[in-house]
């Protein structure tokens, strides 16, 4: 069963929105408020069009979680490192099962 969806009225550039989504509210009007005040930064610094500003505020957006995904690797790596080194040093009874780790 798939969770329950809830619709959210949000405001971007002074346009209002109904988002149809499974996230909590709260969630989806807080994503909305990130977005209009990043598109209103993107304005502010001399773009006057509005769609230039949200491309340019969704690559902005889009460098974000790249970044975010790259420190994400980057951690599971350092972790799944630790673990090898680790893993020797425990009694044999505790060495079985490696933890699994999420990319």
């Amino acid at each position: 069963m798939s969770a329950k969806k809830h619709t959210v009225r949000v405001t971007i550039l002074n346009e209002e929105f109904a988002i149809r989504s499974d996230t909590p509210p709260e969630h989806t009007k807080a994503v909305a408020e990130y977005l209009d005040r990043l598109v209103r930064t993107v304005m502010s610094a001399g773009v006057m069009e509005s769609n230039k500003a949200v491309v340019l505020a969704a690559l902005q957006v889009t460098g974000e979680l790249f970044e975010a995904k790259e420190a994400l690797a980057s951690m599971n790596e350092s972790i799944q490192t630790l673990s090898d080194y680790v893993r020797p040093l425990l009694p044999p009874s505790k060495r079985s099962g490696a933890i699994p780790v999420q990319q």
